[in-house]
């Protein structure tokens, strides 16, 4: 019988999930899924390590499938699932760990009480987030879980990396820039030495690119620099986040249109981005398959801002020896590499158009002074060696 991890990231109507076997310093991944539309029409979809489906389910439209269900089931699946996989922890993505955690954390009561607190500060994920932690307790109490941060990563940059220009009266209640999708570029900086060894020693740009974008600059691995602020809708223009805005724009809302915090949140988190600048879709594939004029300048701002963010973490780190693609449009969409590396070519990097098109991973050509690399993310390979780790050191 192996021992497998499970890993959850749950949203507020749904769950994706991995499973990896603990035996192997590999961690081979043994099924991933996701059990979507909680509370309204609630459907799964397992696949095994290569692709192939073990298990599809749907639980009727209007029917009470919540969290505490969707929990259940998977816990159900693994022990029935050939009847040799043993569950021996559990790890959760959690998006704030706020200032205290600044790692991997074993939970208790007093983790989830912490963490609670830090709710106002990601309000639309860390709920959500947290709610599986209560149900897996309840169901199993004698399995370790483990919390592990989007945040984490980045508090090894400098303070000075990490201030707000404000008095200290609000800052030291924790107003403080903290960065995002920390689990991405920690996976990122663990394997790019495979890739590139003078990167992973030197200083590298690595841009997340996905319906939530930010970048991240890299210090011999360890970052230095985000573009994600206090919360996860500073930086980039996203799929529906509008990123970097000037806080005045947000009094103009407030004086002139008379909008309250909760439709200021609603603009900025979900009707912002490429869909609220393309009017048509947050989606990049849809975007890049339309000839709407709209849909051109919406991916021509998300270059444009890529363009400036590079330049401005370049300067954090003082230059710049490689560029790395991940996530979702950084690893699939080569219009935008492309755009994005002509946009760079100041830094010296020139780009190898052939390898761009068929995926890399080096897609920069041998004289080019910057290597650009296309390198999938593992966030969840990376929670589950948190977890293991975390786990074992507490037995």
């Amino acid at each position: 019988m192996a021992d497998v991890i499970l890993v959850l990231n749950a949203g507020s109507s749904s769950i994706k999930f991995s499973v990896f076997e603990a035996g192997d310093e590999a961690f081979p991944l043994v099924m991933r899924g996701q059990i979507e539309g909680l509370y309204t029409t609630p459907r799964s979809t397992v696949r095994d390590a290569h692709g192939g489906e073990i298990d599809s389910t749907s639980w009727g439209k209007g029917v009470e499938f919540g969290h505490a269900d969707a929990i259940a089931y998977l816990v159900d699946l693994l022990r029935d699932h050939r009847g040799n996989h043993k569950l021996v922890a559990v790890g959760h993505r959690v998006v704030h760990g706020g200032e205290k955690f600044t790692h991997a954390v074993l939970v208790t009561a007093e983790v989830i009480a912490a963490l609670e607190m830090l709710v106002p500060l990601a309000p639309l994920h860390q709920s959500h987030n947290l709610k599986p932690v209560a149900i897996v307790a309840a169901l199993r109490p004698d399995l370790p879980q483990v919390a592990c941060f989007d945040t984490a990563f980045h508090r090894a940059q400098p303070e000075v990396a990490q201030a707000f220009a404000l008095p200290p009266s609000i800052t030291g209640l924790g107003v403080r820039r903290y960065g995002f999708h920390g689990l991405s570029y920690e996976y990122i900086a663990s394997v790019l030495a495979q890739f590139d060894p003078k990167a992973a020693a030197g200083r590298t740009i690595v841009a997340h690119l996905g319906n939530g974008s930010s970048m991240c600059a890299l210090l011999s691995g360890c970052s230095m620099a985000s573009t994600m602020g206090f919360t996860a809708v500073d930086g980039l223009p996203m799929g529906t986040r509008c990123g970097s805005i000037d806080p005045g724009v947000i009094l103009y809302l407030m004086d002139e249109l008379c909008m309250d915090a909760r439709a200021i949140e609603k603009l900025i988190y979900k009707d912002s981005g490429l869909l609220g600048v393309s009017g048509l879709s947050s989606d990049m594939r849809a975007l890049l398959d339309s000839d709407d004029e709209r849909a051109r300048f919406a991916i021509a701002l998300y270059t444009y801002r890529i363009g400036r963010e590079l330049g401005s973490l370049a300067a954090a780190v003082g230059g710049v020896d490689a560029l790395v693609f991940t996530a979702g449009i950084g690893e699939h969409a080569p219009t935008i590499r492309e755009q994005v590396c002509h946009a760079a070519a100041w830094l010296g990097l020139e780009l190898d158009s052939a390898s761009n098109q068929s995926g890399g991973p080096c897609i920069s050509t041998p004289a080019s002074q910057v290597s650009a690399w296309v390198i999938p993310t593992n966030e969840e390979l990376m929670i589950a060696r948190h977890t293991l780790k975390t786990a074992l050191a507490m037995r």
